[in-house]
C-alpha cells in the first residue's frame, strides 16, 4: 500500500510505511552480485567501463546468479510466494534470492551511492510511485523498453485499463506489477465517530470539534497520505489537480486549516495504524488494502469502519519493479525473467494476498476466484462488501508523474509538515 504507499504502500500501502508483516524478510547480501558490475556512474574503473545497457540480450544468464531484491513499498507482502515459486522453478536463472525492506526516502540515495561507487549490489527494486519518481528525477534506472518484445510481449496491451495508464509513468523506467484504485478513504472507529464525514467539509468541522484525533502520514512515505493529498484537489474542485504548484491552491488552504486541528504526522502509515488501534486517534487516511489487510493481520481491530467521500475520485496507486543501471548483463536478464513471471495470470492471483493491495492484480482477467483460497477468506471476512461498487461506480485518476509527484511532496513537506 506504500500502498507508498504507497501503498498497504504506501500504499496503498505504497511506498509507504507498512503494517507489520507475517513474513520475515530476509538481509540483503552485503557483498555484490557475482558478475561484472558495470559503472553506471562517477568515474569508471579501466576494466569496468560505463557503458549503457546493451540494446539486445540473450533469453537466459550464462550462468545462475544472486538477485537481491530492495523493497521500499511493501511489495514483498504480494510477491514472496511468487519471487519463491520462480527461484524453485528456474534454478538455470537463480542461485539465490535475498530481500530486504527500506523506506522511498532512502531508495535514490543508496542506490545512486552504489552506482557511483561502481559497485551496484540491488538488482531489483519493488517500489511505489514515490521512490520510481525519485530515481526517475536522478536518471538511476534502466530503460526497458528495449526488452519488451523478448522478455515482456504484449506489456502494455494487457494489463487492465487503469492499470495500463498507471504503467505509462514509469517512463519505461519500471514494470508495474500490480495496482489498485487506493483512495482516498477514511477509517474509522465507530465507537468514537457516531456518523463519519462524506464531504471535506465535514472533515474539517470533525477535526475541529475532535482536535488531534484525525491523522495521515507523511506523503512522501505514505501510500494512504499522498493518496489524501493527492485525491484532495478532485475533492475541493481545484483548478488544476495535475499542478501542485499553480493548481492546488484550495488543496494548500483546506490542509492548512485542517493542520491546525489534525495529529502529528508519522513518518510511516503503520504508526497511524497503531494509533488508530490504541485509540490515539480515532479517524485516519486509509485506502481499500491498508483498511482490510491490518485488520487481517491483528495491528488494528477488526471493528474499525470505512467511510468514502461522496464526490469521491480515486487516485490510483501502482508498485513497480525497476532494475538500477549498473547491474551485469546476467543480472539484467534474471531480473527481467523474474518480472515477466510475476505477470503471468497464475501469479498475479497471488497479489489479492491478504487484501494489502486490494484489488492487486494489474493484468487483465484476473478474478478473485483464482487467488489462494487464504486470500479468498481474508477478503471475504474483513474486505467490505461496498468496495467494488465504490471501484466501479467513481472516475478512477492517475497519480501524479514522477516531477509533480516529488513537487508536491516537497511542497507538503514546507507547508504543512514543517510547522509540527
Amino acid at each position: 500500500m506504500s500502498h507508498s504507499s504507497s501503498s498497504p504502500t504506501g500504499t496503498a500501502r505504497g511506498t509507504r510505511g507498512n503494517p507489520s508483516r507475517r513474513r520475515v524478510l530476509g538481509t540483503l547480501a552485503s557483498a555484490a552480485a557475482a558478475g561484472p558490475v558495470l559503472a553506471a556512474c562517477g568515474a569508471p574503473s579501466s576494466d569496468t567501463p560505463d557503458k549503457a545497457a546493451p540494446s539486445t540480450l540473450a533469453t537466459a544468464p550464462s550462468k545462475p546468479v544472486t538477485l537481491n531484491i530492495l523493497d521500499v513499498a511493501g511489495n514483498l507482502a504480494l510477491t514472496q510466494p511468487i519471487i519463491d515459486a520462480f527461484k524453485a522453478k528456474h534454478p538455470e536463472i537463480v542461485s539465490r534470492v535475498t530481500t530486504s525492506t527500506g523506506t522511498a526516502p532512502e531508495l535514490a540515495p543508496k542506490v545512486q551511492a552504489q552506482q557511483q561507487a561502481g559497485n551496484v549490489q540491488i538488482q531489483l527494486v519493488l517500489s511505489g510511485t514515490d521512490g520510481l519518481s525519485a530515481g526517475i528525477q536522478k536518471g538511476l534506472w534502466y530503460d526497458l523498453k528495449p526488452y519488451y518484445d523478448a522478455f515482456l510481449p504484449g506489456l502494455m496491451a494487457g494489463y487492465q485499463a487503469p492499470a495500463a495508464s498507471m504503467a505509462a509513468l514509469a517512463q519505461d523506467q519500471a514494470v508495474e506489477l500490480v495496482w489498485y484504485p487506493s483512495g482516498p478513504l477514511l477509517e474509522y472507529d465507530p465507537a468514537k465517530v457516531a456518523t463519519p464525514p462524506t464531504t471535506t467539509d465535514a472533515l474539517l468541522d470533525w477535526a475541529k470539534a475532535n482536535p488531534g484525533k484525525f491523522q495521515y502520514a507523511q506523503p512522501r512515505n505514505s501510500g494512504p497520505g499522498r493518496t489524501f493529498l493527492m485525491g484532495l484537489p478532485y475533492l475541493l474542485g481545484d483548478s488544476d489537480p495535475g499542478d501542485p504548484v499553480n493548481g492546488w491552491s484550495k488543496t494548500w488552504a483546506y490542509l492548512t486549516e485542517l493542520n491546525k486541528h489534525a495529529a502529528n504526522y508519522p513518518t510511516k502509515t503503520s504508526a497511524t495504524m497503531t494509533n488508530l488501534a490504541q485509540g490515539t486517534v480515532h479517524m485516519l487516511a486509509s485506502t481499500t488494502g491498508w483498511y482490510i489487510n491490518p485488520r487481517v493481520l491483528g495491528t488494528v481491530p477488526k471493528s474499525m469502519k470505512v467511510a468514502k467521500f461522496d464526490n469521491l475520485t480515486w487516485v490510483s496507486d501502482a508498485q513497480f519493479g525497476i532494475i538500477p543501471k549498473g547491474v551485469s548483463n546476467d543480472e539484467l536478464i534474471a531480473a527481467l525473467r523474474l518480472i515477466a513471471f510475476m505477470l503471468t495470470p497464475e501469479q498475479q492471483a497471488v497479489t489479492y494476498d491478504q487484501g494489502y493491495f486490494y484489488p492487486g492484480p494489474a493484468v487483465k482477467g484476473v478474478s478473485l476466484s483464482q487467488a489462494p483460497a487464504a486470500s479468498r477468506q481474508a477478503i471475504a471476512t474483513y474486505g467490505d462488501p461496498e468496495f467494488d461498487g465504490w471501484i466501479s461506480g467513481n472516475p478512477i485518476k492517475n497519480s501524479l508523474p514522477a516531477t509533480a509527484q516529488v513537487t508536491a511532496f516537497d511542497l507538503w513537506d514546507k507547508k504543512i509538515g514543517s510547522t509540527k
